[in-house]
């Protein structure tokens, strides 16, 4: 029997139907699954292969880190966006985008408008 390592408490048990959404794609996965707190531990090779197919799929989070200078404008600073993101994020002169601050990052996102 093996025991739950969250809980400490159920014991986990063989699962074909464990759920991995990447993108909105829905992968379906094996593993094993804690019978108290039904928490879930897919297979790493079930892992990896719901990872390739994502790959092949073109929807795998590739982690993007661009350099860029600020320039003044004003009394703030301004950064410009890549032509390649400006694209693949089909945005507009004029659009309206959200910027957050989280940690010491700065997180920049499109608006979409069914969210306002």
């Amino acid at each position: 029997m093996k025991t739950c390592p969250s809980c400490e408490k159920g014991e986990l048990i063989g699962v074909d139907n464990i759920i991995i959404e990447i993108e909105n794609y829905v992968f379906v996965v094996k593993g094993e699954r804690c019978i108290k707190c039904n928490e879930e531990f897919p297979f790493e090779n079930e892992t990896q292969r719901a990872i390739e197919s994502s790959k092949k799929l073109g929807v795998w989070p590739e982690p993007l880190k661009l350099y860029r200078q600020l320039t003044k404008s004003g009394r703030g600073l301004i950064f410009r966006v890549p032509i390649d993101l400006e694209r693949q994020l089909n945005l507009k002169e004029g659009e309206e985008i959200a910027v957050s601050k989280i940690g010491n990052k700065i997180l920049v996102e499109p608006i979409n408008i069914n969210q306002k």
